[in-house]
C-alpha cells in the first residue's frame, strides 16, 4: 500500500518532488530521492512531460458510469463495443485485474470494477466496494444479464467478496461462476501470467 504523505507547501521545491514520489507504491525516501535527482540531473524534459501527463490524468480521467473502471469518456471503450457479450459480466476488483483478464483473450463479456474488495478490518463494505451500482447495473442492463463471473482474487478478503456477490445475485436468478483456481490461492490477479489467467477463465465453475 502506497504511503499517503501531505506534501508541505514551506518546503522547498525539491523537497517537494522527493515527498509527492512517496506517495507512489513501494517508494519510500531514499528511492523518492533517487528518482527526484535522476529526473532533475539527467531527464527535466522526462520530468515536465511525467508531471503534465499526471495533472491531464487527475484532471480528466473519472469512473465509466457503466462498468467503474477509469474513463476519459463517461462511458469506457469496452462498454461501448458493440461486439462484446452484454449477458456476461466479469466482477473484479481493480482497473489492473481488468487488464489482465483482457490479456488472456478468452472472455468477450463486459465486466464491473469494484475498485475494492470487502475488508471490515479496513472499514471496507459493500458502500465502499460499490456494490449498490453493481445491483444497478445488473437489474438495469438493456440485455438480461445472463452469468455473472466472480474474478476476484484468491485472498481471503477476495473469497469473501466473490461469495457474498455470489449470494446476492442467486437471489436474483442470475447464474454466477468463479474462476478456477489456476490462479494460486493467495495470488493476485495483476501478477499471474496470462496463459494462468485464461485457462482460470476457461475452466470457470458455477457456484452452488
Amino acid at each position: 500500500m502506497s504511503e499517503n504523505v501531505p506534501v508541505d507547501s514551506s518546503q522547498d521545491a525539491l523537497q517537494r518532488m522527493v515527498q509527492a514520489l512517496r506517495a507512489l507504491p513501494g517508494v519510500g525516501p531514499k528511492s523518492a530521492q533517487r528518482m527526484a535527482f535522476h529526473l532533475l540531473q539527467h531527464d527535466r524534459n522526462g520530468a515536465a512531460v511525467l508531471g503534465q501527463s499526471l495533472l491531464d490524468a487527475v484532471n480528466h480521467i473519472q469512473h465509466c458510469t457503466s462498468c467503474n473502471t477509469f474513463s476519459e469518456l463517461d462511458l469506457c471503450k469496452t462498454c461501448s463495443d458493440d461486439r462484446r457479450d452484454a449477458g456476461i459480466l466479469c466482477v473484479v476488483e481493480t482497473p489492473a485485474d481488468q487488464l489482465m483478464v483482457e490479456q488472456t483473450l478468452t472472455y468477450r463479456g463486459l465486466y464491473f470494477v469494484l475498485m475494492g474488495r470487502l475488508s471490515p478490518l479496513d472499514g471496507l463494505g459493500p458502500n465502499e466496494i460499490h456494490l449498490d451500482r453493481l445491483i444497478q447495473r445488473v437489474e438495469q442492463s438493456k440485455e438480461p444479464v445472463r452469468e455473472v463471473v466472480l474474478a476476484t482474487n484468491f485472498t481471503s478478503e477476495g473469497e469473501a467478496t466473490a461469495h457474498y456477490i455470489g449470494e446476492m445475485m442467486k437471489v436474483r436468478g442470475i447464474k454466477v461462476s468463479r474462476i478456477a483456481r489456476g490462479v494460486p490461492v493467495g495470488g493476485e490477479l495483476e501478477y499471474v501470467d496470462a496463459s494462468t489467467l485464461a485457462r482460470a477463465m476457461m475452466d470457470r465453475r458455477s457456484v452452488s
